[in-house]
């Protein structure tokens, strides 16, 4: 740290411990915000008691044709745990994903979906409000993991200093505390902030599997493997290549050897799904969310392979070209080989994919945030995290809850802010995109400690 720095970023400020201090002696600089423990007092108690004022729950509304309609309040309305919830209650119900009905996403959230309802149908009926309610204190658990992962990786690449800084910057952003009742994003970035956490400390078989187990949740972590390749030696590349890839092989191998054509149109769903909330929406004309055909149609595989919504103007494999010939200029480059450039890689390898593909999910700004701290530990990268999240939140809910009327599709008049945001979105990829290559290319003599 230079002498300029503010004393409540300097590494004298930011030490472990909080000192030992008399009443003749107060605390100053901000000390106590160094404990930890304080932090997660913090973290913990204000996400518990916000789930607990505003606990998800149900109830119907008659239309004026006097058919029901199910409204949902509490901190999962806007979310999708209610949709989740069908399938878990299917599950245990008997009609199992990957057989009866296909499921877009890879086995384990819907495991962990059911099983949580079956265990709590086990003591009698288990309501929608219960199952959410607990749903969302487990996700606030891989939070909690996801604060200390972070400030593990802050400690290895920028020191005390960024160690104490960035979990708090993280637990005052407010994607961090929405999403956990929203989707499962908070289990996928805790499984790639381990994977990152363990490839770091040389222990690559434990993030091979976390890595594989992160794939089986989501298909994201996937993008790990060519920082791999990049920065390591090929014989322990292609150990954790191999890893990864023969555990996932053989739970897809059980699922279709179990499920037959469902399994397969379940796996392959997210390749098939229609452009949504992106420069290749608008291009589409798709000014939807990004939406799978009705649950109603999941019992016949070939609705899986059908796009709900315009069919794209410029094909994937047509728009992979530019992306794909971005990643490999940046792999080919001369590049810093210390943490801070396996991490920056990973970052620009994940931009890149979010970029090329079809759509944007709001719940991505949870992935970036950590991503954006750890390259960005100052309040550039703050600011970073505030603009996505904050666009991200205007674009879903805050423009699609006005959107009943025209049955989710944006209206004339949302349109032009609908377009900027994207665009404004866009841009801002593109420059995290530009401004980790120029970390990459910074100080490339760094070699890994």
């Amino acid at each position: 740290m230079t002498t300029n720095d503010p004393p409540c970023l300097s590494g004298q400020a930011w030490m472990s411990k909080p000192p030992k201090t008399t009443p003749s002696s107060p605390v100053t600089q901000f000390e106590w915000l160094a404990d930890f423990r304080l932090l997660l007092y913090l973290f913990i108690g204000f996400r518990l008691l916000m789930g607990v004022v505003y606990q998800p729950y149900t109830f119907e509304r008659y239309k004026q044709d006097g058919s029901p309609t199910v409204i949902e309040r509490g901190m999962s309305t806007f979310g999708d745990l209610r949709y989740y919830y069908y399938f878990a209650r299917q599950s245990v119900e008997g009609d199992l994903p990957y057989r009866d009905y296909w499921y877009e996403f890879p086995p384990v959230s819907i495991g962990l979906f059911a099983g949580v309802y079956g265990i709590g149908q086990l003591r009698g009926q288990f309501s929608y409000a219960s199952w959410a309610t607990l749903i969302g204190f487990i996700m606030l658990a891989f939070d909690v993991g996801n604060l200390v992962l972070l400030r593990r990786l802050a400690r290895r690449l920028h020191g005390e200093a960024a160690a104490v800084a960035l979990p708090w910057f993280y637990a005052l952003l407010a994607a961090p505390a929405i999403f956990p009742w929203w989707t499962f994003e908070t289990l996928v970035v805790f499984l790639m902030l381990l994977s990152l956490v363990w490839l770091l400390e040389g222990r690559d078989r434990r993030s091979a599997l976390v890595t594989a187990a992160g794939i089986l949740t989501k298909y994201t972590p996937i993008l790990l493997l060519p920082t791999i390749w990049r920065f390591y030696d090929r014989k322990l590349a292609l150990r954790y290549t191999l890893i990864v890839l023969l555990i996932v092989a053989l739970v897809f191998a059980l699922l279709i050897a179990w499920g037959g054509r469902m399994a397969v149109a379940s796996l392959l769903a997210q390749f098939n799904k229609a452009s949504y909330q992106s420069v290749w929406a608008l291009l589409d004309d798709n000014l939807r969310t990004g939406r799978f055909s009705p649950t109603d149609t999941r019992l016949d595989p070939d609705t899986s392979f059908k796009p709900y919504g315009n069919a794209p103007v410029i094909p994937a494999w047509l728009r992979l070209i530019p992306f794909a010939a971005a990643g490999l200029f940046i792999f080919t480059r001369r590049l810093r080989q210390d943490d801070r450039g396996i991490v920056a890689f990973f970052s620009v390898t994940i931009i890149l994919f979010f970029l090329w593909t079809q759509g944007w999910s709001p719940q991505w700004a949870l992935t970036l945030t950590p991503l954006i701290l750890l390259n960005f530990p100052d309040r550039n990268g703050v600011l970073l995290c505030l603009v996505i999240g904050f666009a991200g939140f205007i674009e879903y809910p805050a423009m699609f809850m006005r959107t009943a009327e025209t049955e989710g599709e944006i209206t004339t008049a949302l349109l032009p802010t609908y377009v900027t945001i994207i665009l404004m979105r866009t841009a801002v990829l593109i420059g995290l995109v530009i401004a980790l290559y120029r970390l990459l290319i910074q100080e490339v003599g760094h070699e890994r400690a």
